[in-house]
């Protein structure tokens, strides 16, 4: 049961409570929306129902980190209504571009949004931060790490890991499983996410006093082959290597190391999960990397919401769904604990939802999770391994 300053909740909240009412979602598009008596996901004009927005990628490169950030936002619009507070969800594409975000945002706003559940990527969620915080709307981002995006925000809150602390958390795994190897790191310098976690993790690395040999760099224009990196890497002796890079640079990276026949540990984070779906990828070289992600389809804890978002989508849910599951589970929680009704103004919704948000405790998909009043959140450090083609706690 979810804790709500020692008050009980809704059974609905339970991470486990995900199925009800997933068979009339399947059919929906995340775009369009349906209609459900105005208490399912939905963003029609007829809908009556507190509006929960939510933005990303949809279309274009970026469209996988996107579908899956609205999908788990508006599956958790659906499982998350009550008859006291139904929830209304619509979705916008945003297409990675801050400009995009901002109009989208606008937009949004105009529809009526009481709570922004999004954006999906940092440079959009630096932008519309700033829009929220003029506004004066709630908005908690369940995927941009960036500090910039919650710092000197009243009203912006994240649900995802910061990259300063996915930085400190890997080098504090790393000292406690691994402390004898010789690490070698690899990051991609034009990346905000990943200069962010890597910089975090060598200040902390050296703090602890691991052994890190050789630094790597890459750009986007130069992602195809990483064979000189490897080959540096490779001839300074490093036995592993962290790399806080996205799934896609992280394939290459792994092909490149199986051809040149580099026998080597990796270790990544949340960006490299969707691994194993890299279209062309050989799965099988990713047996035995382990990432720090808050979040496995694997773990059967959660087979529940995999098999609800599976019939809604088509799809393996991934962490980001997750953390936008978990977003959704949050607000409608802190909803709860101040009594604010479906009609509330947004701007009182903002007032209050801050505070609200520092008192509960949301049992979620990624773990238990707290807030404090910075809008940074609080949860457990997961590893997993990928054994099998499947991910293992490590």
């Amino acid at each position: 049961m979810s804790s709500l300053t020692g008050k009980s909740f809704n059974p609905v909240m339970n991470r486990r409570s995900v199925i009800a009412g997933v068979a009339g979602l399947g059919a929906c598009s995340i775009i369009s929306g349906c209609s459900d008596g105005g208490s399912a996901a939905d963003g029609g004009s007829d809908s009556a129902g507190f509006k929960i927005g939510s933005m990303g990628p949809l279309t274009g490169p970026a469209a996988s980190y996107g579908t899956s950030v609205t999908g788990g936002a508006e599956l958790g619009c659906k499982d998350f209504s009550t008859d006291e507070l139904p929830l209304v969800f619509k979705a916008e594409d945003d297409v990675a571009d801050g400009e995009k975000a901002v109009n989208a945002f606008n937009s949004l706003a105009d529809w009526g949004m009481q709570v922004l559940v999004g954006p999906t990527t940092t440079g959009c969620s630096l932008a519309v931060a700033q829009e929220a915080e003029n506004a004066h709307l709630f908005m908690l981002t369940p995927s941009a790490t960036a500090p910039d995006v919650t710092d000197g925000k009243t009203v912006v809150f994240r649900a995802c890991y910061s990259d300063p602390a996915i930085g400190v958390h890997s080098a504090e795994w790393l000292a406690q499983n691994f402390p004898n190897e010789k690490i070698a790191t690899f990051h991609n310098a034009g990346d905000t996410y990943s200069a962010g976690v890597h910089d975090a993790f060598l200040e902390k690395a050296e703090e602890l006093k691991l052994d890190i040999v050789d630094k790597e760099t890459f750009k986007d224009d130069s992602a195809t082959s990483f064979t000189n990196q490897l080959t540096k890497a490779k001839n300074a002796g490093a036995t592993l290597i962290y790399a806080p890079i996205y799934y896609t640079p992280a394939s290459v990276m792994l092909t490149n190391a199986s051809e040149m026949g580099y026998d080597v540990k990796v270790m990544g984070c949340d960006g490299m999960d969707g691994i194993l779906g890299v279209e062309g990828f050989d799965a099988a070289l990713a047996e035995g990397l382990y990432l720090m992600t808050p979040f496995s389809a694997d773990d059967p804890e959660n087979a529940d919401f995999v098999a609800a978002y599976k019939e809604a989508y088509g799809e393996v849910p991934d962490q980001f769904a997750a953390d936008a599951y978990d977003s959704v589970h949050a607000v409608a929680l802190a909803l709860a604990e101040i009594g604010l009704g479906a009609d509330t103004d947004p701007a009182e919704v903002a007032d209050a939802l801050p505070e609200a948000m520092t008192k509960i405790t949301v049992e979620g998909l990624t773990g238990t999770l707290t807030w404090n009043d910075k809008g940074e959140v609080e949860k457990e450090t997961t590893v997993y391994v990928i054994k099998d083609g499947k991910y293992v706690l490590a």
